[in-house]
């Protein structure tokens, strides 16, 4: 991948969204996922929950990067945690 002078935080980002991606695909292939309703105002599969997770993880770390002053880390954990609730109960 020297082509594209990954740096490594971003070599990790991409790979971790991979393995994620492929993880997913093999609980689906196990265990094929139910629509179903949480918090969230529309009934949704895991896949729809990983999708708006990850992009609320995206805002989230817009909104740390573009309004304050706390570290990206803030932002990891903040989005880490969001995801984990929404999986659960989104």
């Amino acid at each position: 991948m020297s082509w594209m002078v990954w740096t490594t935080p971003t070599a990790i980002f991409f790979s971790s969204i991979a393995a994620m991606l492929a993880g997913m695909t093999l609980w689906e292939i196990l265990s094929p996922t139910v629509e179903r309703k949480g918090f969230l105002p529309i009934s949704t599969t895991r896949g729809d929950r990983l999708f708006i997770g990850l992009l609320s993880a995206a805002f989230i770390h817009l909104g740390v990067i573009g309004f304050t002053t706390l570290s990206i880390w803030i932002a990891l954990a903040l989005s880490a945690v969001w995801l984990l609730v929404l999986m659960r109960w989104g």
